[in-house]
């Protein structure tokens, strides 16, 4: 099944193949596709975008782990929309307990947290790390861009380049990250491997 065929995934059959097969590219392009959709349906629901991410990415992790029963699912769409929308009310109704016992939350992480969220930095950092690393020009588009939001024509004329020369750089950026990223997570933990798929669909598409 190709990179674009992913998109158009109907099933939860079509997106066993893909797992199946091994398709590691068509899987983060489905990935990628869906993800910043479901985070605006949760977020309409938490009120909180980060917390909509994380509630995503543990759907597209419980399918993965779960992907047995993607054979019976005809509607992929309709089942990713329900089981965000579960989740972010599960979600609010775990708040609510949680502001009753804010004293004691802390007492409560557990070190599954602590290790959660050290990854979650570790990943962050890696990344960084890597910009870092790219070419001067390519490194400064980069940032001006997805760190300070600034548009191909505003970089040129910060730069004193082409809006071409931007654009070219920036596809050299994303093209290198992209590789570097997916490289580190072909060996990584199943659950490791999903937040280089977020790192991949919130910075690098």
């Amino acid at each position: 099944m190709s990179v674009s065929k992913s998109i158009d995934v109907i099933s939860g059959s079509d997106l066993l193949l893909l797992i199946e097969d091994n398709n590691k590219d068509a899987f983060t392009d489905f990935y990628s596709h869906n993800f910043r959709k479901l985070i605006l349906v949760s977020d309409k629901y938490v009120q909180s975008i980060p917390a909509a991410e994380e509630i995503v990415q543990d759907v597209f992790l419980k399918i993965w782990e779960e992907k047995e029963l993607l054979s019976e699912i005809k509607s992929i769409k309709a089942y990713l929309y329900r089981s965000v929308v579960n989740a972010s009310i599960n979600f609010i109704n775990r708040q609510k307990n949680i502001e009753k016992h804010h004293l004691k939350i802390a007492d409560h992480i557990t070190p599954d947290d602590a290790e959660r969220h050290d990854e979650e930095n570790e990943l962050i950092v890696l990344l960084y790390n890597e910009i870092e690393l790219l070419p001067e020009k390519c490194q400064q588009v980069f940032k001006l861009s997805r760190m300070d939001g600034l548009k191909y024509r505003d970089i040129a004329s910060q730069l004193n380049i082409s809006e071409k020369t931007v654009e070219n750089h920036m596809g050299n950026a994303l093209k290198i990250l992209r590789s570097r990223v997916s490289k580190a997570a072909e060996n990584s933990p199943v659950r490791k491997k999903f937040k280089y798929f977020y790192l991949l669909a919130m910075y690098l598409y």
